[in-house]
C-alpha cells in the first residue's frame, strides 16, 4: 500500500479549482484522490509538451469540460500545475504556457 501523498496546489490553482460547479469540484476530488493514492484517474492523457509525467485529469459534467493539470511522479507530493474550464475542443495555448511555466518553476524549486 503506498502512502497518502499531500497534494501542492501551485499558483491560482486551488482558487481556481473551487471556482469549479459543485458537481465538477467534488468529482475533481475524488480523482485527486485517485492520484494521492498512487492510482490513474477515471479520465486522463498525458501531457508531454508541458513535461515529462505531466498529466491532465478530464472531467466532464453538465457544466461543461474541466482539466486538472498535474505532475505525481515526483516523491514528495501531487503538484497541481493549473485547472481550469475547457471552452472549446483544443486547449486553449494560454493555459498550456501558464501549466508549463508553473512545472519549470516546480523543477528549479526542486533542484535536479
Amino acid at each position: 500500500m503506498i502512502g497518502l501523498k499531500p497534494v501542492d496546489f501551485r499558483g491560482s490553482s486551488l482558487d481556481d479549482l473551487r471556482a469549479f460547479p459543485l458537481a465538477a469540484r467534488r468529482e475533481a476530488g475524488h480523482q485527486l484522490d485517485q492520484v494521492q493514492h498512487g492510482q490513474e484517474p477515471d479520465d486522463w492523457k498525458p501531457m508531454n509538451t508541458i513535461g515529462q509525467g505531466v498529466k491532465e485529469i478530464r472531467i466532464r459534467d453538465a457544466a461543461g469540460a474541466f482539466r486538472i493539470i498535474y505532475v505525481a511522479k515526483l516523491a514528495d507530493a501531487v503538484h497541481v500545475l493549473h485547472c481550469f474550464q475547457k471552452k472549446t475542443a483544443k486547449t486553449r495555448k494560454a493555459d498550456l504556457d501558464l501549466a508549463a511555466m508553473r512545472f519549470r518553476d516546480l523543477r528549479k524549486e526542486l533542484g535536479p
